[in-house]
């Protein structure tokens, strides 16, 4: 059993890897035994990547501003270059979040959410797809949502973003299974990370969804480690198009 879980000899990408969910599901990929490139414009990345080097894992960095278009593509060549020309997983976990009552949201912040939340996510999927077909397959993981179920406060882009991304994997794994391709995504719930600090700030809000969480406590890069390592696997062989909640129980009260 302990066979169908392991990663060794595996190549990855993980974009965002630095952040706070992406950095416990890069150390995840690596700990099972994959050869790990991080994107991100992170300042932490380094450090980051330097200490999975330091315990004996095989990791490198990449850093691109995955709002720009042209560094989106050079940002995966470069990372799969350092892979030796392989990639057997993508995970992408990028993304930022604008907070502005919907009347008054910004053109601006509503571009930007969907250019890193939904548009790159897209443009590494597809990428990746014209590595791994003529490969024979490969496994790729998107970074949902509880946004990709339910609406928002406050939050109109990222909202639409991660519907997308969760209808966006649907589409990609009819149009790529039968090519050997298995494409799903994970969707945390509230999760303590940079990305909610607003969220958690808020009183009222923060006790709202406290009070629906079964588990009593919000998640963090670890509960996506195992998530990670299965889709990444060939234990989820034959999982395809799924959007997979990780939510402490959230989305069942």
């Amino acid at each position: 059993m302990n066979d169908m879980f392991d990663l060794t000899g595996k190549k990855a990408i993980v974009v965002g890897g630095a952040g706070d969910l992406g950095s416990g599901m890069m150390r995840a990929l690596a700990e099972a035994g994959a050869e790990v490139v991080c994107i991100d414009f992170s300042e932490t990345m380094p450090q980051l990547v330097k200490a999975l080097n330091n315990d004996g894992y095989k990791a490198y960095a990449v850093k691109a501003d995955i709002s720009k278009r042209e560094q989106v593509r050079s940002s995966y060549h470069e990372a799969l270059q350092m892979l030796g020309g392989r990639l057997d997983i993508l995970i992408n976990s990028a993304g930022i979040q604008r907070r502005y009552p919907s009347e008054e949201f910004p053109e601006k912040d509503w571009d930007e959410v969907l250019e890193i939340n939904l548009t790159a996510l897209f443009l590494y999927c597809q990428l990746a797809a014209n590595t791994m077909i003529p490969q024979g397959g490969g496994k790729i993981i998107n970074i949902a949502s509880m946004q990709s179920f339910i609406g928002g406060v406050t939050i109109p882009a990222y909202a639409a973003a991660k519907g997308g991304v969760g209808q966006l994997t649907k589409t990609l794994s009819n149009d790529w299974a039968a090519k050997g391709i298995n494409v799903n995504a994970i969707a945390p719930g509230y999760m303590d990370t940079r990305l909610n600090t607003g969220l958690i700030a808020n009183k009222v809000r923060s006790a709202e969804i406290m009070t629906r969480i079964p588990q009593k406590r919000w998640g963090n890069g670890d509960d996506l480690k195992g998530i990670a390592v299965f889709l990444a696997s060939r234990a989820s062989d034959y999982v395809n198009g799924a959007v997979i909640p990780v939510d402490g129980g959230f989305l069942g009260r």
